[in-house]
């Protein structure tokens, strides 16, 4: 996706990121001024009018891929009832699964994303997986002919893990939740808000090497040896 000429603003083009997102431009409500506005305007004038599913959307398809589903991660780990640390529930092995790809996205990975994000489905953590398994190679299974995946997929599954995230419970608290979700998306679009990279398992110690035994002459024994 092309960037903006404007190294200031991380996100690109307000009207190439809104038609891949199925946003009218038109039918928002935005400051009167020349030109197309401002990413960062059209985004204020989306959350100004309270359409946050436009606005995870636009958000959605304005971060690349792999940075996308970091968002999705965010947030789910955000919502009310996110899995805790070490559980080992569908949830909690579908958003550890798309944290891992993310982390390192491996088709081994991507794959396991598969496998996590559908036992999880309907689940932010599950959308957050199924938007990494989405992100590239096939959706098919191995040995059989390939599958790729639609190029909004990705994109349309952060966005129900945003979603999913704000209003699965206390839903009143939907428009706070969103406006700190809106946040951490612009703080991974500058870079502020990156994933930690996993660390190599480090290597297993050496067994201590023992000395070998000089070879004996040709006819020895090692009885005889011990008693002449």
């Amino acid at each position: 996706m092309t960037r903006p000429a404007d190294a200031r603003d991380p996100l690109p083009p307000v009207a190439e990121t809104a038609r891949l997102a199925g946003i009218d431009p038109a039918e928002v409500d935005l400051p009167a001024g020349p030109g197309e506005p401002t990413p960062r305007a059209f985004l204020d004038a989306l959350m100004g009018a309270a359409k946050y599913g436009d606005a995870a959307r636009y958000l959605a398809f304005a971060l690349p891929k792999r940075e996308a589903v970091w968002w999705a991660c965010r947030c789910a780990r955000m919502a009310p009832n996110a899995p805790r640390p070490g559980a080992s529930t569908p949830e909690a092995l579908a958003i550890q699964a798309a944290e891992a790809w993310v982390n390192d996205p491996t088709e081994e990975n991507r794959r396991e994303c598969g496998k996590a994000g559908e036992a999880a489905v309907g689940t932010p953590a599950g959308c957050a997986s199924l938007a990494a398994f989405w992100s590239g190679g096939s959706l098919a299974p191995k040995g059989v002919p390939e599958v790729p995946p639609g190029p909004d997929l990705t994109a349309r599954g952060v966005a129900a893990a945003v979603m999913v995230s704000g209003v699965i419970a206390s839903p009143e608290k939907a428009p706070e939740r969103y406006a700190a979700f809106r946040d951490i998306a612009l703080a991974i679009a500058e870079g502020k808000d990156h994933w930690q990279p996993i660390a190599p398992a480090p290597a297993p110690p050496k067994s201590p090497t023992l000395p070998t035994a000089p070879p004996r002459p040709a006819g020895s024994s090692r009885l005889r040896d011990t008693w002449e």
